[in-house]
């Protein structure tokens, strides 16, 4: 009997399942709990409860998670909404399923579910359960056995079958939708997708039957006539449902344009691609000259977009690949431009904290903006440790360095998503100033994304049309038939670069790697088409249609595995451009240059055209990925260095800032 009286009986049960929180499956963010399958009075339904709230919490009779908050609004919009289980307004807490909450799903509401034994991202057999809603739960890792029992448990009391396009994929199905399916095929009566009639036939029995056959008696003045009845839903329409999900923004129509098909074959076979170390201190050190200049710059960022940086030397890094320094700049000249920043930071700053209060009464658009930075700060990243907590000095830091940000671009101001861009950099540069000028530079490369007219974003989901047209029709007619080739559920991750999609560790790899700006222009649209590449035959198969994509798509944060994916984005890459024939338009995206004919002259040089970074790295580095002849010089750098960074944060900050304020 269940904690409200109501009866119920448990027909499987099995502990030692653990939920992982993130794509890693890492030990701090795994929680144990038991996994069982309950009889209630409305059916059967599959329960995850926590170790700690399994004598003490029940889920709710009707199956439904009171736990769960799957309002669009709430997952797609730039801004923030509170959960309503959550404390402060958080991004990372803000998911779809909360660590520590029971777990619950109605059997006859399982659309299919993913099998997995033990791989490079789970270190334990797993299972994902996906609604008919394009809700997906999150992963169950059975540490102590025991997949094998649930999934016969499944076996029990579902008709599945498996996917012959997705290993590990199974699909529950409906035996009467199936034997209706069959005979749609038998007798050819409908011209789209037979899997698209059974749903209309469902939907409207009798409209579908007479649409059917009347196609047998008017073929040929349809034939002739080349009548075509509305399939989709109006763009207007579309357009403001999507309004109401993207608070703050304003979704216009994207404008048609056309794709040039070429089938896949043609592209040949996806290239094996794998990932390599990261840049080490020691190797860094080693592209370092007597003077500072960095050596071989081409080969620095090869290694960087191969393997991502060591964690300790991303503070000094990221300021050469932000633009911060240039790269020939020495010792000496980045105390200068360090010295020079402090300057003229805190001279931005005192700009608005000079402003009185009458000024500012006066001064609306200034107002305005102060008002949503402090509204945003409150509940940027609050779970991460460097966020967290009650009267939080990063806080005040990142709430000062976007208000002078203000100052510095008077014409962008500030938009909702930027304290996104700005948490981890802050956590890398651990100092204002250095935080600043780094945000600013960031903004340079994206600050397109945020401007009121939003065509930054339009030209980008533009061009991912035209890459996902070219590489995958099959794909892209499927979203197409479900309104959803406008690929709005692509927003969010060119808004803020993918920044909710990860966690602190990854997102971090993924953005310096993105600004090494290899090996082609666009790099992180080929890295949104390896997302919907893998996620091909799981919207396909389970016939999601425009609110189950929204949905799945959404709850892939936190579970993309990364490696994978950017393995997947070069493979792709690399296939492109191999290809004889690809269109003007593709190549224009990214970059490739003209085509020209083996026996003519050879085309622009592009990276990577003969070698791939790992071919010249293992035949010119050293056993610490250092490039053979920039170890030329082996001197002690504090010798040297007597401008390095370590001698310029001790620069008298302190004194400049009380100068200005």
């Amino acid at each position: 009997m269940s904690s409200d009286g109501s009866q119920q009986s448990v027909i499987y049960e099995r502990d030692g399942v653990f939920v992982c929180s993130d794509s890693d499956g890492k030990p701090n963010n795994l929680y144990g709990g038991l996994l069982r399958i309950v009889e209630k009075s409305h059916g059967l339904v599959i329960e995850w409860l926590p170790i700690e709230e399994t004598e003490c919490h029940l889920v709710s009779e009707n199956g439904s998670n009171e736990h769960q908050d799957w309002a669009l609004v709430n997952t797609l919009s730039v801004g923030y909404k509170s959960s309503r289980n959550a404390g402060p307004d958080s991004v990372e807490l803000k998911r779809n399923v909360r660590p520590r909450r029971p777990m619950t799903c109605d059997l006859v509401e399982l659309k299919s579910f993913k099998v997995s034994g033990a791989d490079h991202c789970h270190n334990w057999p797993y299972v994902t359960l996906i609604q008919k809603d394009g809700t997906t739960h999150p992963i169950l890792n059975f540490h102590n056995g025991g997949m094998d029992e649930f999934l016969q448990q499944l076996d029990l009391y579902l008709n599945v079958k498996k996917s012959n396009k997705e290993t590990g994929l199974f699909l529950v199905t409906d035996p009467k939708v199936e034997a209706l399916q069959r005979s749609f095929n038998e007798l050819q009566l409908f011209p789209e997708r037979t899997a698209d009639a059974v749903s209309k036939f469902f939907r409207d029995p009798y409209a579908a039957t007479l649409g059917g056959f009347s196609k047998v008696t008017n073929f040929l003045s349809e034939a002739l006539l080349n009548t075509n009845s509305p399939t989709s839903r109006p763009d207007d329409e579309m357009v403001e449902i999507l309004h109401n999900s993207f608070t703050g923004f304003d979704i216009g129509h994207l404008e048609e344009h056309d794709y040039e098909v070429i089938s896949a074959s043609e592209l040949g076979a996806l290239p094996k691609v794998s990932r390599g170390c990261p840049l080490t201190p020691e190797a860094w050190t080693m592209f370092l000259d007597s003077d500072g200049r960095i050596e071989d710059v081409q080969r620095l960022k090869e290694i960087i977009f191969r393997g991502g940086i060591v964690m300790s030397i991303r503070n000094e890094v990221w300021k050469f690949l932000l633009g911060y320094y240039d790269y020939d700049s020495t010792y000496k000249t980045r105390q200068d431009t360090k010295k020079k920043k402090v300057e003229d930071y805190f001279r931005m700053k005192l700009q608005w904290k000079s402003i009185s209060s009458e000024q500012e009464r006066r001064f609306s658009k200034f107002r305005d903006h102060k008002n949503i930075v402090d509204k945003d700060v409150t509940r940027t990243d609050r779970s991460h440790p460097s966020f967290a907590g009650e009267k939080n000095e990063n806080i005040q830091l990142l709430y000062d360095i976007l208000v002078t940000y203000c100052m510095y671009n008077f014409d962008l101001g500030y938009v909702q998503g930027m304290s996104d861009l700005l948490s981890p950099i802050l956590v890398i540069m651990e100092n204002e100033v250095d935080a600043f000028w780094c945000f600013a530079s960031f903004m340079e490369r994206v600050g397109h994304n945020f401007e009121m007219d939003q065509q930054g974003i339009k030209l980008q989901l533009k061009q991912l049309q035209v890459l996902l047209g070219y590489y995958d029709p099959e794909m892209m007619s499927y979203l197409e038939s479900r309104d959803s080739d406008n690929l709005y559920f692509c927003f969010r991750w060119l808004l803020i670069i993918f920044k909710r999609e990860f966690q602190f560790p990854d997102i971090m790899r993924l953005w310096e790697v993105l600004w090494t700006d290899l090996p082609c222009k666009n790099f992180h649209l080929l890295f949104c088409l390896a997302i919907l590449d893998a996620e091909k035959h799981t919207l396909i198969e389970n016939k999601f249609g425009f609110t189950e994509i929204l949905k799945r798509m959404n709850d892939l944060s936190q579970h993309i595995p990364l490696e994978e994916t950017l393995c997947k984005a070069e493979a792709i890459y690399l296939q492109i451009r191999e290809c004889p024939n690809v269109p003007q338009m593709v190549r224009d995206v990214l970059g490739l240059p003209q085509f020209v004919d083996p026996n003519g002259s050879e085309s622009t040089e592009d990276l990577f055209a003969t070698n791939s970074a790992s071919d010249l790295l293992e035949t010119s580095t050293d056993d610490l990925g250092v490039p053979v002849r920039c170890r030329t010089m082996q001197t002690n750098r504090e010798d040297l260095d007597p401008y390095s960074d370590s001698v310029v944060d001790r620069l008298c900050d302190n004194a400049i800032e009380q100068q200005y304020l």
